[in-house]
């Protein structure tokens, strides 16, 4: 289940990347996708979304915030990335996600950090660095970055605090509920953004290809990765399942190889070692004298 939810996600930039290819625009995707899955989801949530109607009323601004940082800014500057980076630099900022968690929580005074913590931040960031420098000093010095890099770099921030705030949920509710209330909440806020693309002589061309791609990121990476990921930290734990979230930039990278004939060069394995190490730092626990 963890290896079949880690593969769903990562065919989610891969799939990105081939919707830029059809200029298909991001925020479009992004609308499509959850208008979709708002879709799908609907029968099987309305009697339970009606009943928590009162807590859904009193939560309001902290369900605004994890539609806002999740289903509008992280799959919408997901998909804008990948316009303009390749699908090994995005899915590998994707490793980044728990140091941008800390962060998020350290600024926002949600949980408590400890040394090892900030130092694994420290080293994920440079890590980071390495990626959107492509170690080359004159691109740091002079900041041309990569705008895709750039993008992506807001995308994780944005999971991070989706990530915090979810712990910050004192009601219950099923995880199809709570991904179809997310999702309303980021479909209202991704509809202006659909309709200025549309605006701008964005067309939508209706075809095959259109049809797979909202087939599969409404299905898989939307739904199904969400169930599997659900189901085996039920069955082995977080953190167990935890370290398989690895596997996203592995399946992610050699499917970019093998369809859009990217490399996995230097820079890369540099920052992905130093991502990984921070990650490894970060989940240091501090034992007493």
């Amino acid at each position: 289940m963890v290896v079949c939810a880690t593969l769903f996600w990562a065919g989610n930039f891969n799939i990105g990347k081939f919707a830029s290819i059809e200029n298909i625009s991001p925020f479009t995707l992004a609308f499509l996708r959850w208008l979709l899955v708002w879709i799908i989801l609907m029968p099987f949530t309305y009697k339970e979304i009606y009943s928590l109607k009162k807590i859904i009323f009193k939560n309001f601004k902290f369900l605004f915030i994890l539609g806002l940082s999740s289903v509008f800014l992280y799959s919408a500057l997901t998909y804008k990335a990948l316009n303009h980076t390749q699908v090994i630099n995005a899915s590998l900022f994707n490793t980044a996600a728990p140091a941008a968690i800390i962060l998020v929580c350290l600024l926002l005074k949600i949980e408590k950090t400890n040394i090892f913590q900030l130092s694994g931040l420290l080293i994920s960031t440079l890590g980071i660095l390495a990626i959107i420098t492509k170690l080359d000093l004159n691109i740091f010095l002079s900041l041309d970055f990569n705008r895709g890099d750039l993008f992506m770099i807001i995308a994780i921030i944005s999971w991070g605090v989706y990530s915090a705030f979810l712990k910050k949920r004192n009601f219950e509710i099923s995880l199809l509920g709570l991904v179809q209330i997310i999702c309303t909440f980021g479909l209202f806020l991704l509809a202006p953004a659909f309709f200025i693309e549309l605006n701008q002589g964005n067309s939508i061309n209706i075809n095959f290809n259109l049809f797979y791609i909202l087939l599969y990121v409404a299905i898989f990476p939307s739904i199904g990765s969400y169930y599997c990921w659900a189901g085996a930290v039920s069955i082995i734990g977080a953190n167990r399942a935890g370290i398989f979230l690895s596997l996203i930039p592995l399946f992610s990278s050699i499917f970019a190889i093998i369809l859009y004939d990217e490399k996995f060069l230097f820079f890369h394995l540099i920052g992905t070692i130093l991502i990984i190490l921070g990650l490894i730092l970060s989940n240091k626990k501090i034992t007493n004298a």
